[in-house]
């Protein structure tokens, strides 16, 4: 008898597991509390334009849906860094080919959405959940439907609210915890001749205590998000007076192309950023997946990449085990834990070098040096940014260790006197040997 699986929430995680589930012979059905986003309005200023890396696209691929999802992504080659004078410099994210792509994440959802409805998925939207019971494994919602399966699987995002009724029963403990950093979208439109700025890069505009971003979409404009404190002196809140003029002093090139600058702004909420980290991730046939279960901070585009990578090992640990669930779900959780904490990590480390630090001469210079390594040691050191995006196989947790291991090698080698200009005589071999002890 096919088992029957239910899926709380229909975001591309949700979505993408579907089609995973439906192919191995499961019968699924999705459970959204949202209205069908194919043909009801979404709310403006909440999306933030995903990042694909390679770790989101190789089960993109492995479900035959990676080109036509690339024809609506624009691939990002690397950093345009923008100063306070409009000023601008780029920065390579890795070697020569290597690239994210810019996507829009309703435009990913509704293309997801589809692929599993055609491929069997039933969805039932405006479905809120009140409460999800691990014993009975059953589903309650707010419209008194009561949904039975076999298998439930929350997939309904950082604010899960499968992940709520199982901390309220006592079947987890987890930690939600806010940073002191909003963000707010704002959009740049075509120009006559499309795109303002270079359209295959990430554009950031750092500013040491806060930056704004923009990513690229195929109709030539530009999704803009601003991270900046709740509270403070520079702060959303110090801000509620005078937005344009702050803008038009700190982003000058950016807000000289945005006319309906002030609409935007009162028409776009600020929202939270949150990292959650749950202990376990499941109860009997209950398990949390994606952002449900680990949700990170978006400052090293994984967040999407980590969940569809979620999707790929459940669907192998299930090959692996035969379809019984209740051995895969505690292998997955036991594989995946410490990956999840590790980019959770690196994602809050990211959002500090990309504020921070990516335009000063030292982080330029590590940079360099660490290209030239690459360059000459292609196999044995790859930039911690490299190994989190483009490799793969690689799991989260040993790029973490490695990039340590690296940091603490290049902190030694940037303290050198005269660095600046003799790094291009560095032994380059005794330094990738240091790596290897």
């Amino acid at each position: 008898m096919t088992k029957q699986v239910a899926i709380v929430g229909a975001g591309p995680v949700g979505c993408l597991l579907s089609i995973y589930l439906v192919r191995r012979g499961f019968s699924v059905s999705v459970l959204e509390r949202r209205p069908d986003m194919r043909i009801a309005t979404v709310d403006a200023g909440r999306s933030i334009n995903l990042a694909l890396s390679s770790r989101g696209l190789r089960p993109l691929e492995e479900l035959g849906l990676a080109t036509s999802l690339k024809n609506i992504a624009i691939p990002m080659h690397g950093r345009m860094m923008h100063d306070v004078k409009g000023g601008t410099s780029f920065l390579p994210y890795g070697r020569q080919g290597q690239y994210i792509n810019s996507i829009s994440r309703s435009a990913l959802n509704i293309a997801l959405i589809n692929e599993a409805e055609t491929a069997g998925t039933s969805f039932q939207f405006q479905q809120r959940v009140t409460d999800v019971d691990p014993e009975t494994c059953t589903i309650r919602t707010d419209s008194g439907g009561n949904f039975s399966a076999d298998v439930i699987i929350g997939a309904d995002g950082a604010f899960s609210a499968t992940r709520a009724a199982l901390k309220l029963r006592g079947s987890l403990t987890c930690s939600e915890e806010p940073i002191a950093y909003g963000y707010k979208e704002l959009a740049i439109l075509p120009g006559p001749d499309g795109f303002r700025f270079d359209k295959n890069a990430l554009h950031i505009w750092p500013r040491e205590s806060y930056m704004l971003i923009a990513l690229p979409n195929p109709d030539g404009s530009f999704t803009c998000t601003l991270f900046l404190a709740f509270e403070g002196d520079l702060s959303f809140a110090a801000l509620a007076s005078r937005p344009s003029e702050f803008f038009r002093k700190t982003f000058p090139d950016a807000h000289a192309l945005m006319p309906d600058f002030d609409e935007q702004w009162k028409m776009n909420p600020v929202s939270n950023l949150v990292t959650v980290k749950s202990n376990p991730w499941s109860s009997k046939n209950v398990v949390l997946i994606g952002d449900a279960a680990h949700a990170v901070v978006p400052f090293y585009g994984q967040g999407m990449n980590a969940g569809f990578e979620d999707c790929r090992i459940l669907n192998n640990l299930l090959h692996e085990y035969n379809d019984r669930w209740s051995e895969a779900i505690p292998a997955f959780e036991a594989l995946r834990k410490p990956d999840a904490d590790a980019i959770a990590t690196l994602a809050l480390d990211n959002f500090v070098e990309m504020r921070d630090l990516v335009a000063t001469p030292e982080f330029l210079l590590r940079k360099q040096i660490e290209a030239k390594l690459q360059e000459l040691h292609p196999d044995k050191w790859i930039p911690l940014y490299s190994m989190v995006t483009f490799e793969s196989n690689l799991r989260y947790s040993a790029a973490l260790e490695i990039g340590r291991r690296q940091k603490a090698i290049m902190d030694k080698v940037l303290r050198m006197p005269g660095i600046e200009s003799t790094w291009h005589e560095l032994d380059f071999d005794s330094i990738v040997k240091e790596l290897a002890k």
